[in-house]
């Protein structure tokens, strides 16, 4: 069933920055979810599809906590999943439920839709972004941002690709569920204003990483990946 929330090496560096990773500007698909609920698994699969059917796509499925007490603990639960869904719900003015997907930080529609969430993803291509690059610097990784109107934060994602879960317990007792770019941790680690720039970060917590340009209304303004 859908729960409600209770608002609830600088020259190789410059080479590998350049033209060729300004092409893939991804349309970012968040989506809420939790393997304690029984309408999340359709979700997830979607999510999975989205995420091998080419790189305009940045899928991330962001693991909430307040399905925890139902006999089951979401082993990939995080708190900040839950803070950022009901900063969502804030700007959206709408409820925090699972499955929902944002897309593109501002386009809120049930995350088992297909057709909506294709036809939401298709309309956040046409918008505008500042160009954002994201590469392994040494032991870390390298941002670059380049020039453009607005501002906004800049939030690392780290997450893991693949999971396969045997859930004991809870709505989804018995099944086993295969998720996609599970997030695994999330912070700011800068911030925005316009002007060209370039931030170093330790890598984050998770397999791999993405980085996303948030403007202060929520509407993702550029993103990346490795």
């Amino acid at each position: 069933m859908r729960y409600a929330a209770t608002l609830l090496a600088p020259v190789l560096l410059s080479s590998v920055l350049g033209p060729a990773g300004a092409a893939e500007r991804p349309v970012v698909v968040e989506l809420f979810t939790s393997q304690s609920c029984s309408s999340c698994p359709p979700a997830e699969a979607l999510l999975g599809r989205l995420a091998h059917e080419g790189a305009d796509v940045l899928p991330l499925a962001f693991h909430v906590t307040y399905w925890n007490h139902l006999d089951w603990r979401d082993a990939y639960s995080l708190p900040a999943a839950t803070a950022r869904q009901s900063a969502y719900a804030a700007r959206l003015r709408g409820p925090s439920y699972t499955p929902q997907a944002v897309v593109d930080g501002h386009l809120d529609v049930l995350g088992s839709d297909e057709a909506a969430l294709r036809a939401a993803v298709a309309r956040a291509r046409a918008w505008r972004s500042v160009p954002v690059f994201l590469v392994r610097d040494g032991g870390g990784l390298a941002v670059k941002l380049g020039a453009a109107s607005g501002s906004g934060s800049v939030v690392l994602v780290g997450f893991d690709p693949s999971h396969t879960t045997r859930v004991a317990r809870g709505e989804n007792a018995g099944r086993t569920i295969e998720q996609a770019n599970i997030v695994r941790s999330l912070r700011e680690i800068g911030r925005w204003s316009g002007a060209a720039m370039t931030l170093s970060t330790p890598l984050p917590a998770g397999e791999t990483a993405a980085v996303l340009v948030q403007a202060p209304d929520g509407t993702i303004l550029g993103a990346a990946r490795l």
